[in-house]
């Protein structure tokens, strides 16, 4: 949805520029494009009614001041609606409460329920540095309470272990029982799901609900699954009080409908989202940035928080400096960026924060390099010499047959890896003359609040 709105978005301005002011007629296209592009990502079709007209109420008669064309007024005012739709400001979890706080995990089964209580769980161990419990009370579906001693085991979080043969309450009770005595501050209990909803697993969940008394109820949503998705958080929310929603894959190729149609169904505020399948695969909910990351403005704050966690200040600092005072940018370098961008969570979830036009610069420098590659490309740098590595001009048919078969490879991909670094080379080339401002400028033409 984000590519396909943004798309539409900017075909749509280029037909509102030289005019004074946004009125009913010159913004009639730009909203029906906004329409069909949400009702293609599967939007609930009274929200995007809802949105359609606030919209159109808080855009007509928009007078276009300073520096802003129309076009940017107008998104202006349509990134303005979708944050608010989605929520308006960011909400965390709530923990305020004598440990062990209890979180209720629900939804259906396929949902990534049980990974997204690992992903939470690590999550709140590793920024908030809680003590975190997990126990599964899904005693239906085969190697579920595995799976989830699996996936608590890789986050580095403790697990209460649970039999098939239990009920879900004296599960749930032994566990709450085990975190107070263990002193943990968090409990999550990974409730059971089903293939659709029925009346047997809303009675067994509002009974763990009413036994453990949670201080967050988060509903777990496939962000994938459009209208089913909306239906689901409804019956949900009619049978438990629902604190919050997890969106998962909501790097799919529908990401975002269900984002803009859960908040408005259930009144809940959207907390995280699933990014990928790896247990860092998680965010925080921000409104305002995922609305910009619809609009193809993409979220920077994002990207340097990422950055803040997961780079190396010193070796930034000093790869920053050398690119800086001209020199050269080797094979050695290009390896230790790759490895950085390895820890940000890869070339995907970079590029899906970057402003689109500087995306797709970046996509061209970094083309084809997908996070599965990573570690080849890593493979085929360390078959070369130091020598070579700093000297990549050197590298000719001999050294480069030596190298694929040092790394397991054939040779054209040691060319590829070789005209993949050559692009990054010219990036950093633009950076050293100052391409850093030019591009910073460029972000302020197109971001007019951006100084």
């Amino acid at each position: 949805m984000l590519d396909n709105l943004s798309l539409r978005l900017a075909k749509v301005v280029k037909t509102l520029r030289g005019q004074a002011r946004l009125t009913e007629d010159n913004i009639s296209d730009m909203l029906r494009e906004v329409r069909m592009a949400l009702l293609e990502a599967d939007v609930a079709l009274p929200v995007v009614k809802k949105f359609i007209a606030r919209v159109k109420e808080k855009a007509v008669g928009h007078e276009v001041i300073g520096s802003l064309t129309p076009g940017q007024a107008l998104v202006g005012v349509v990134h303005r609606e979708l944050t608010e739709l989605m929520g308006g400001a960011s909400t965390g979890l709530n923990l305020a409460t004598q440990p062990p706080a209890v979180i209720l995990m629900a939804g259906l089964q396929g949902s990534g329920k049980t990974t997204s209580t690992a992903k939470l769980g690590k999550w709140l161990k590793e920024r908030q540095k809680k003590k975190v419990l997990v126990v599964s009370c899904d005693v239906y579906r085969p190697a579920a309470i595995e799976q989830l001693k699996t996936v608590a085991s890789q986050a580095g979080i403790d697990f209460y272990p649970s039999e098939v043969g239990q009920k879900p309450a004296d599960i749930a009770a032994a566990a709450l029982d085990f975190a107070r005595k263990h002193y943990h501050d968090v409990l999550f209990v990974d409730t059971a799901g089903r293939l659709a909803i029925d009346q047997a697993m809303m009675a067994e969940i509002t009974e763990l609900h009413a036994l453990l008394k949670p201080i967050e109820t988060l509903f777990v949503v496939d962000a994938m699954l459009g209208q089913d998705a909306v239906n689901t958080a409804k019956a949900f929310n009619e049978a438990l009080p629902l604190t919050g929603v997890i969106l998962t894959k909501l790097d799919g190729d529908a990401r975002g409908g269900a984002a803009l149609s859960v908040r408005h169904v259930t009144g809940k505020p959207i907390k995280f989202a699933g990014v990928g399948e790896k247990l860092a695969g998680l965010e925080e909910f921000h409104p305002e940035r995922m609305a910009s990351r619809i609009l193809g403005m993409g979220d920077i704050l994002g990207l340097v928080e990422e950055a803040q966690r997961g780079v190396d200040q010193d070796k930034a600092q000093a790869f920053a400096n050398k690119i800086k005072s001209g020199k050269s940018f080797d094979l050695n370098d290009f390896k230790e960026q790759i490895g950085q961008m390895r820890k940000m969570g890869g070339m995907a979830s970079m590029l899906d924060k970057l402003p689109a036009q500087f995306a797709q610069v970046a996509q061209q420098a970094g083309g084809g390099m997908e996070d599965k590659t990573i570690g080849r490309i890593e493979g085929i740098i360390n078959s070369m010499t130091p020598l070579e590595r700093s000297k990549p001009e050197i590298l000719k048919a001999s050294r480069k047959r030596r190298i694929a078969l040092g790394a397991g490879v054939s040779v054209q991909e040691v060319n590829r890896l070789l005209k993949q670094f050559e692009q990054t080379q010219q990036v950093m080339k633009q950076f050293a003359k100052g391409g850093m401002q030019k591009m910073l400028r460029g972000m302020r033409g197109m971001m007019p609040g951006l100084r």
